[in-house]
């Protein structure tokens, strides 16, 4: 029987272009990026070169303090370039597709009757170990560590997230097989979080997990909210997490002996024409979703790779990310407003505090654009502002200015072991001194892990 856990703190961010449930369009890319940028911790070194024929589950690249770990190509076809970045960095592999989709064959298997070291095998050979974040600090996952516990958040309630159900509801047996495996790897328990709204969710059929349901706001949907109302992490702990469109990857590698990390992406956000889902691969070519943009200028569109919180703007000449299943686009609010707050009758501005008429519309959904009304301040002292839209239990104005000022005891002190930047999105949104508190939380992590290397 799975437990229903009641967050009251939280913010659902009202916006407008929420995808269809719909596939719209099936994308077979021409070209295709690795982008080992992608992942937090892993150092890159090639193992390929321009030219080169790869198979869909060829690796392409390895980390340099443990090259058991790879990066695989997930189309087969030709490496037609290496881009690379200031001082030399590898950004990404562009691989041409043949069109044959030919792949390596890692074999049927059963995955409950593998054991530890036959999974973790079979993972790092098909490259599909990056799917494995580990906590502390989010980085790629150790394979010489066994976690206390794994855990999956099944469910997004990240503004205009892609309907889990409409996306996953078909691929249970995947998710099943993938819960095998992953319970092999961990003394502990596979812990699968539910969507408390959806009653019948497929994920409730899974067996050799523990189900926790959750309801409330956003950040209802994220794992480190989730880990931290099931068993929180403490300094000396270490736990992965794997998103729903991973497991379903490391599913299918057993059930079909392939590499196949295609899903289904929704394509949302107020600039998007007729918002619904492509069916799509990480590493596609935003390009591929012109149908969606027609002929918004470029200078007046933020093309995003994930949610509008905590996504990536790539631009129209970037790259789908590895973890996301959301493209959001949204109108560059270069535009300045005339009395800005003080004009009263603000039907189309939302606002957390009900400063404006807007507040008589609950259900009113808004086209946001990326206007942040207004520049940086001084850091609002009262850390209970932000504490109205984070469900746990930590200090993040302490913590982010903690992470500012490098203070290493402070940040254990106030919560940087139970937490990612996108924890704190909703902090960052509702913040009126404008800071990037995101951006904050990552330097504290990016400290953390040079000092404790």
């Amino acid at each position: 029987m799975s437990k229903t856990i009641v967050l009251k703190k939280g913010l659902n961010i009202p916006v407008s272009g929420e995808a269809e449930l719909r596939v719209s369009k099936t994308i077979a890319p021409g070209i295709v990026a690795v982008q080992p940028t992608d992942f937090k911790g892993f150092l890159p070194r090639l193992l390929v070169k321009e030219g080169d024929s790869v198979l869909c589950g060829s690796p392409v690249m390895a980390d340099k303090k443990n090259p058991d770990i790879l990066l695989a190509s997930p189309v087969s076809g030709t490496v037609k370039a290496i881009v690379r970045g200031d001082k030399r960095k590898l950004l990404a592999v562009l691989v041409e597709a043949d069109g044959r989709q030919a792949c390596v064959d890692f074999g049927v298997r059963e995955a409950s009757a593998l054991d530890a070291g036959q999974v973790r095998e079979a993972l790092l050979q098909s490259g599909l170990w990056p799917f494995l974040v580990q906590r502390p600090y989010g980085i790629v996952a150790d394979p010489a560590l066994r976690p206390r516990d794994i855990f999956i958040s099944t469910f997004s309630t990240a503004p205009l997230a892609p309907d889990s159900r409409f996306c996953f509801g078909s691929e249970l047996p995947a998710a099943q097989a993938g819960v095998d495996a992953l319970a092999k790897l961990t003394d502990g328990k596979v812990h699968l979080a539910l969507d408390a709204n959806d009653a019948d969710s497929p994920f409730a059929r899974i067996r050799g997990a523990e189900l926790h349901r959750f309801a409330g706001k956003h950040p209802a949907g994220n794992v480190g909210v989730q880990i931290s109302h099931i068993a929180p992490i403490r300094k000396d702990d270490t736990v992965w997490t794997v998103s729903p469109a991973g497991l379903i990857a490391i599913g299918r590698l057993f059930t079909t002996g392939r590499y196949d990390i295609r899903r289904k992406v929704a394509v949302a956000g107020p600039m998007a024409i007729e918002p619904a889902y492509v069916d799509a691969l990480p590493g596609m070519p935003m390009s591929e979703i012109a149908g969606f943009i027609g002929n918004t200028p470029a200078e007046e569109l933020r093309v995003v790779s994930g949610d509008i919180l905590s996504g990536k703007t790539v631009g129209t000449g970037g790259y789908l990310g590895f973890f996301d299943n959301q493209i959001t686009l949204l109108r560059e609010g270069t535009d300045k407003e005339l009395l800005g707050w003080i004009r009263p009758f603000r039907f189309n501005q939302f606002s957390t505090d009900r400063s404006y008429f807007s507040r008589l519309l609950p259900k009113k959904k808004y086209a946001m654009d990326t206007n942040l009304h207004g520049g940086p301040r001084p850091f609002l002292m009262n850390d209970g502002y932000y504490a109205k839209v984070l469900p746990m239990d930590i200090y993040p104005v302490y913590l982010a200015k903690a992470c500012l000022a490098g203070e290493i005891e402070k940040m254990e002190k106030f919560g940087i072991y139970e937490v990612l930047p996108e924890d704190l999105a909703t902090c960052e949104f509702v913040d009126p001194s404008k800071n990037n508190i995101q951006d904050m939380i990552e330097q504290g992590i990016n400290l953390m892990l040079k000092e404790m290397a």
